[in-house]
């Protein structure tokens, strides 16, 4: 940090429909990669916080969910989870694929519809919220203009900004904007730390994007990864054991591949972004273990961040009512 102007830090909610490019963006902000990418919708389980910078200000992004319509108890959880998220931050991004948002006319589209329903979300709760149109390289500007000014009918918002997450374009508006957003005060986290997330999850959820990109096709949806072991060496190297967790008998040899080549091929590609991320040498084991609805187990929901919905979904999220979340 430099000059003489005052620290600035804060929490700001990154909201959208599955898909629409939130975990892009976050690692986007960050400049690093902090969370798990892949083109299935709803990769994004846990409420991950990322820390930005930008000049004296210290930017908390919590990378949410995305908001769609659950249908079980572990996307209940998500859903609540990205409205509390959103409710307690200081700032709200709604970002919107503008490919997928029709400038005019109905929305068609899960995902158009997934953001009419954070819209009304917005609405219901008096939140404000910066507009941003993702994807905005495969659009002409008069299709982009007329998207904004039909967003902006709907809400009140406090800004509006269009940029490409992947390429990085238009980014660093949206970094300062949000810096400008944030309270004045002490940083919450140290100047060399990117993200509030221990090595166990950020192991897991890494191991999760290997799997999905390798499958994505036969288990989509059925699977997830936990930590079972996460232990530090003498030679300065981690030890990973991990568990696949699948809801069927039938789908366990799918992951385990001919052979045992597909779980080979996940661990050997999840290993060396391991050592990558972690910066040291890892030795990862990988189980595949049969736990029908493994969605349901309340441990399952601790160990991603998550509370688990006390009772059935009945139309608007609920809020977990946890204030401002401050250290």
């Amino acid at each position: 940090m430099s000059g003489t102007a005052p620290t600035r830090a804060g929490f700001a909610a990154i909201l959208g429909a599955p898909n629409a490019g939130k975990s892009t963006l976050v690692n986007a902000l960050v400049g690093s990669k902090i969370a798990i990418v892949t083109h299935k919708v709803q990769t994004t389980r846990a409420q991950l916080r990322a820390v930005a910078i930008a000049g004296p200000a210290q930017v908390v992004i919590v990378d949410t969910p995305g908001i769609f319509a659950p249908r079980r108890r572990l996307d209940e959880a998500m859903v609540a989870a990205a409205w509390s998220g959103a409710e307690d931050a200081d700032a709200r991004v709604l970002l919107v694929d503008a490919h997928d948002y029709p400038a005019e006319g109905p929305p068609r589209s899960k995902g158009a519809e997934d953001t009419d329903r954070i819209l009304e979300g917005l609405a219901e709760r008096g939140l404000g919220a910066i507009l941003v149109l993702n994807k905005i390289d495969l659009l002409p500007r008069a299709r982009l203009l007329a998207l904004a000014a039909r967003l902006n009918e709907r809400i009140a918002f406090d800004r509006t900004l269009m940029i490409s997450a992947l390429s990085g374009d238009g980014v660093d508006d949206l970094r300062a904007c949000l810096a400008e957003a944030m309270p004045e005060g002490p940083w919450l986290y140290p100047e060399d730390q990117l993200a509030d997330v221990t090595e166990r999850l950020l192991a897991a959820e890494i191991t999760r994007e290997r799997l999905i990109l390798r499958l994505h096709d036969e288990l989509p949806y059925a699977s997830t990864v936990i930590t079972d072991r996460f232990a530090e060496l003498a030679d300065g190297s981690v030890r990973i054991e991990q568990a696949i967790l699948v809801e069927r008998d039938s789908q366990r040899p799918i992951v385990i591949g001919k052979g045992g080549q597909t779980i080979k091929e996940i661990g050997s590609s999840a290993r060396a972004e391991l050592e990558q991320v972690l910066e040291r040498r890892v030795h990862l084991f990988l189980d595949v273990r049969v736990k029908p609805k493994w969605s349901e187990d309340p441990e399952h929901f601790r160990e991603i961040g998550l509370e688990k919905p006390a009772t059935p979904h009945k139309g608007a999220p609920r809020r977990r009512g946890s204030g401002k979340g401050r250290r």
